[in-house]
């Protein structure tokens, strides 16, 4: 069984409190996202730090597709090199929809937003989860697959349907999309997830933890946690 109800915050703020050092993570953001760079500043950690690299994907778009996701992957090379002389502990791919979309190798060491939700949610002994993203419905099913095949299951998942745009979500719209999921879905599940780094979702995570009894658990976050976890037990 998961370990009771400890808000996701909470945790994250106690794993970085436990640090004897600073940790420093690279992230390699999409060229357009401003929600990594804005949430992550407002989590007020001590000792994690963020250095932050652009990605531009060849075609110039900011809309998700093939192009886009493949377009990352092929520029983290670049970005990564432009990070070479922080001595990082971790780097990742501040995308979440890359991660499971396939395309060209990423630099070795280098994890998606993906990446650290699964292990996240492993840390976390949850297994059961419902998922909220703004993606494509698609795209959303993808996910739920790729983590069907990371060993967690999504007993359900509901989606914005956008291509773009992901900045200009207001809270109150996540808020509503995440009422839509089937009430039997969520209360059997361990965790509730909200995918892509793209969006604004910390105003709401407390909100949704009140609501509903069970933890919340972001692209953003997760990130966070993956590079906090470094120094306490975790591996990057």
């Amino acid at each position: 069984m998961p370990p009771p109800l400890d808000g996701t915050l909470a945790t994250l703020a106690a794993v970085d409190a436990a640090s004897d050092r600073t940790v420093r993570a690279g992230l390699l953001l999409p060229w357009a996202n401003v929600a990594v760079e804005t949430e992550l500043a407002r989590l007020g950690l001590r000792h994690t730090v963020f250095h932050h690299a652009r990605l531009v994907p060849a075609s110039r778009t900011t809309a998700i597709d093939a192009s886009f996701w493949h377009g990352l992957r092929e520029a983290s090379a670049q970005a990564l090199d432009s990070l070479s002389h922080i001595p990082l502990d971790a780097v990742m791919l501040a995308c979440t929809s890359a991660g499971f979309t396939g395309g060209p190798p990423l630099p070795g060491g280098v994890h998606t937003a993906f990446d650290a939700l699964v292990q996240a949610l492993a840390r976390a002994g949850r297994s059961r989860v419902v998922l909220a993203t703004p993606y494509p419905a698609p795209v959303s099913e993808a996910e739920a697959a790729a983590f069907a095949e990371a060993g967690v299951e999504v007993l359900a998942h509901t989606s914005l349907g956008l291509t773009d745009g992901y900045p200009e979500i207001a809270p109150a719209r996540v808020l509503a999309l995440v009422d839509r999921l089937p009430q039997a879905a969520v209360d059997s599940a361990e965790a509730i997830v909200l995918s892509c780094t793209g969006w604004h979702t910390l105003s709401v995570v407390a909100e949704l933890e009140r609501r509903y009894g069970k933890p919340v658990l972001s692209s953003n976050l997760a990130m966070a946690l993956l590079a906090a976890r470094i120094l306490t037990g975790g591996d990057a």
